[in-house]
């Protein structure tokens, strides 16, 4: 384990700059499409696969069965239970991580050169044999329950659970992706391998590799690892339509600091729009202390101690939400001047200093993001999901820096909307009515 920490820290002083990552596409023999950067300056190698659809494809009845399935995946596989599994893993020094979104299913690998066919197959065997044994589920769905239980005592989770009821209407994106205690508590294993079917299969399917690994390799280990998965899985769901209408509603909760979570319609990724509206967004309340909310709802006002807006295009509907909190007694007064904002930005649009030192921060941040191999590796997959090209990275900052004002303040027009924001209040605010 010492030789794989020292590894990690080698590879964060050896990684190339990021204007310099080459990314290939690579098509393994059997069909499989993959992104790679080769880098043979470490002996270690960040696989990401990345399957689309998650906790969206949960039937009505059966929220949390992804989720749940997820976390089971490490718990055992092939004929190894799940501590067999974990030492296993562990005497190779490699790690898998799981995760699940409302849109996606991921696998992140790491491993050294000198394991590689040992790890894969291990990670064959994880996708392909999950073993689902009844005491992992009963163990893992308690940890689920007790987060959930968590989560109904925290107000921001309240606020989000409220919003996106009124947001998404009968849509998966309208509950909890978690699912809920009772809906948890009723999943049976069949459950848990339908869920599984649903998720693994080849047409939803998106791979990055970066590290020591060839492109001839790669592909050898892309048929090997992924080639059976069936062919399809469940449908992706429709798009939501959202319904989302201004005006404030309230949650009573016993807290002495209420909550706000606030939103409207939002833009999707793939529109023309779409770099005006996110330099817009960093202006108005994306840009931490320096955007528009903070320096009027926190530095002038004092009514909070942060205020965020952020662009959430998701794959089957866009909000731009932003949140806040506040005193019960001054919370009034803070989506009142949220509000204001709004409208001003909607009307007046924004300056060419805030534009220009918004290029400045947004294309000097950029490079931050590639900040190891797994990261690089995420990045790609996420570009294949949003279809951008294949020489996105290098051309980025580009777009952003030939947005002009005039783009900028036609979308502030367009999109922002101070009638159609609604605020969402978990506490107990005095001065608003819901």
């Amino acid at each position: 384990m010492k030789r794989f920490a020292a590894t990690l820290i080698a590879l964060i002083i050896a990684l190339p700059a990021w204007a310099e990552i080459e990314i290939k596409e690579v098509t393994s023999p059997g069909g499989i499409t993959a992104w790679l950067v080769q880098d043979h300056s470490i002996p270690f190698t960040a696989l990401e696969l990345r399957f689309r659809g998650g906790t969206s494809l949960d039937d009505p009845d059966k929220r949390g069965a992804v989720y749940l399935m997820s976390g089971l995946i490490e718990e055992g596989a092939g004929d190894m239970d799940a501590r067999t599994y974990a030492r296993e893993l562990e005497s190779l020094a490699a790690s898998f991580s799981y995760r699940a979104t409302d849109d996606t299913v991921s696998i992140s690998a790491r491993f050294l050169t000198e394991n590689r066919d040992e790890v894969i197959d291990l990670l064959q065997t994880t996708i392909h044999e999950p073993r689902f044994d009844e005491d992992a589920i009963d163990r893992v769905r308690a940890q689920v329950i007790s987060g959930l239980k968590s989560d109904q005592t925290d107000p921001s989770d309240i606020a989000g659970r409220s919003f996106a009821e009124m947001a998404y209407g009968d849509h998966p994106y309208a509950s909890d992706g978690k699912g809920t205690i009772e809906s948890v508590s009723s999943l049976t294993r069949d459950d848990i391998v339908a869920a599984y079917d649903n998720v693994f299969a080849k047409d939803r399917l998106y791979v990055g590799a970066v590290g020591d690994i060839t492109a001839e390799e790669l592909g050898v280990l892309l048929d090997e690892l992924l080639l059976d998965l069936p062919a399809t899985g469940k449908p992706i769901p429709d798009k939501a339509k959202v319904t989302i209408d201004g005006g404030v509603s309230v949650v009573d909760f016993n807290t002495p600091q209420s909550v706000a979570l606030f939103g409207q319609s939002g833009i999707d990724r793939d529109d023309p729009d779409f770099f005006a509206a996110y330099i817009l967004n960093h202006i108005l309340g994306g840009g931490g202390f320096e955007s528009r909310l903070m320096q009027e709802v926190r530095e002038k006002r004092g009514l909070t101690y942060g205020v965020a807006t952020y662009l959430v295009p998701k794959d089957l509907a866009s909000v731009y939400l932003g949140s806040v909190s506040s005193a019960n007694d001054r919370i009034a007064e803070a989506v009142e001047v949220i509000r204001q904002e709004w409208a001003r930005a909607a009307a007046e649009g924004v300056t060419q200093k805030e534009l220009d030192d918004a290029k400045t921060y947004l294309t000097g941040a950029y490079p931050l993001r590639f900040d190891g191999n797994g990261q690089i590796a995420g990045i790609m997959v996420g570009m294949q999901m949003e279809d951008l090209p294949i020489d996105y990275i290098a051309t980025r900052n580009d777009k952003v820096n030939a947005v002009t004002l005039e783009d900028v303040n036609r979308v502030a027009s367009e999109l922002l909307n101070p009638e159609g924001l609604h605020f969402t209040i978990v506490g107990k605010p005095e001065g608003v009515d819901g």
